[in-house]
């Protein structure tokens, strides 16, 4: 099968699906190697940026999704979009926050961190999609774990939880405070370290047609 056949199969399986496939359904049925197919959709990717195409495809946990561009959102949202957009409360987004950053947490755990009763924010997380149950662990009764989801990477633009911002070091003193134990000088820095996801949900939002 020649390079560009290949190249069309998988620019109309990306097109066609509205979600994001993973590298091994294409390897599925096209029988190429992962790294082949990994470079056919680099190349796809390098096409539309220099052809300046009102799509892209960005890459979401193991796979891969072809989305419209957000700059182009305001046209394209009076005609198609009637979506319920989601809408999380501060708590919402403290409980998420929490999620994000301890993969494998316990409702019990994200209580004892926020200090109160978080049934009504994991409700809402996911419902919205942007947590799931995950495996029960190894602790008296068994408890289920939570995790974010693959929606919860578009809607923040990444494509793993690698690329979420750092989060200071800090230590407990004699009062039982917690005292930040990283001292950041650089203002750039400072502002990396600020970045919330509820700023991330709003400039990175990813829009499916």
């Amino acid at each position: 099968m020649e390079n560009e056949n290949k190249k069309a199969i998988i620019e109309a399986i990306l097109f066609a699906s509205g979600r994001e496939v993973k590298i091994s359904e294409i390897v599925s049925i096209l029988d190429i190697e992962a790294k082949d197919i990994q470079a056919i959709i680099e190349a796809l990717k390098a096409e539309y940026e220099v052809q300046n195409r009102g799509f892209e495809i960005i890459k979401v946990g193991e796979g891969y999704q072809m989305i419209t561009k957000k700059d182009y959102y305001d046209y394209l949202y009076p005609i198609f979009d009637n979506r319920t957009k989601p809408s999380l409360s501060a708590a919402a987004m403290e409980t998420l926050s929490i999620i994000a950053y301890n993969p494998k947490i316990t409702r019990a755990e994200i209580e004892t961190i926020r200090g109160v009763a978080s049934d009504s924010s994991i409700y809402k997380l996911l419902e919205y999609g942007l947590i799931e149950e995950g495996e029960k662990l190894d602790l008296p009764g068994k408890p289920r774990s939570y995790k974010t989801t693959n929606e919860f990477l578009k809607m923040f633009g990444i494509s793993s939880l690698d690329e979420l911002p750092e989060l200071p070091r800090y230590k407990i003193d004699e009062n039982e405070q917690i005292v930040i134990d990283d001292i950041v000088t650089k203002d750039d820095k400072i502002e990396e370290q600020e970045t919330s996801l509820d700023s991330d949900l709003k400039e990175n939002e990813v829009h499916e047609w």
